[in-house]
């Protein structure tokens, strides 16, 4: 643990927003289409003292819809970048994360209550998701198949599949969605994340820092709110092409007998 993360974990009580170095990491609001929206309307709280952290959106079914659709026409020019242009985008996120990693560490151990030490852990963990697909980005390669004919060539060739649904758990509420997104993203794929209700402010720490680090509008939203009925707008919306989920076996069965539309 570096000396200011251990002076910060022996502190008591605090206001988080005047203890992280950029202030601007604790969002409010959801991201969808690459602006901030919806009201603050629940709270999230310490779990080790009870203490209101911030405030994030309860967004409905429709505003779910909403960054599908941002996503959806994100999509296509997302996938037209080069492998070269999007490993790029996800190598200065990596290092945008890395700058901030104390203050992305203390948001984590806030709302989820794990120590710091384990935080900072997790958020360097999550960091290496990023740094390793910003590298594969570059080697999404083809293959070329032996024909069984021999006037013909068989080529295979990788594309992004499309719009990737993301859900994502309270306990590891950083290393979790990096592992998700960066991969998607690496592809091609645009993603709507939907963020843990009991810590969703890691979720809009880490959007806030892929903004930073020039991911375009739309292709990498992420939203709050109730868990039943964004997932019902995963995996029944048509443009919703992957669903990635990690959580509860209860949950996982309402997505199973839900499969993504075809």
């Amino acid at each position: 643990m570096t000396p200011t993360a251990a002076a910060q974990a022996k502190q008591g009580p605090f206001m988080l927003r005047d203890r992280l170095k950029d202030p601007a990491l604790l969002r409010e609001a959801c991201y969808i289409d690459g602006a901030w929206v919806g009201p603050p309307s629940f709270s999230v709280n310490n779990p080790a003292t009870g203490m209101e952290l911030a405030k994030v959106p309860q967004l409905s079914a429709d505003d779910c819809t909403r960054a599908v659709e941002a996503a959806e026409r994100a999509f296509l020019a997302w996938a037209k970048h080069t492998a070269k242009q999007r490993s790029n985008i996800l190598r200065k996120w990596y290092e945008l994360i890395v700058a901030n990693r104390e203050d992305l560490a203390l948001i984590l151990t806030s709302e989820q209550g794990k120590p710091l030490s384990e935080a900072l852990g997790e958020v360097d963990i999550g960091g290496a998701y990023v740094e390793f697909f910003a590298e594969e980005a570059r080697r999404i390669y083809g293959e070329t198949i032996p024909s069984p004919r021999p006037d013909a060539r068989l080529l295979a060739i990788e594309q992004p599949i499309g719009l990737c649904g993301a859900i994502t758990p309270w306990n590891f509420p950083n290393s979790m969605i990096n592992r998700k997104v960066s991969p998607a993203l690496a592809a091609g794929c645009t993603v709507v994340l939907k963020a843990a209700s009991e810590t969703p402010l890691s979720a809009l720490a880490l959007v806030a820092l892929a903004e930073k680090a020039g991911v375009p509008k739309g292709v990498f939203n992420v939203i709050t709110g109730d868990s039943r009925s964004i997932g019902k707008v995963f995996c029944e919306h048509p443009a919703v092409r992957f669903v990635g989920f990690t959580g509860s076996t209860e949950v996982g069965k309402i997505l199973y007998r839900k499969p993504p539309s075809a």
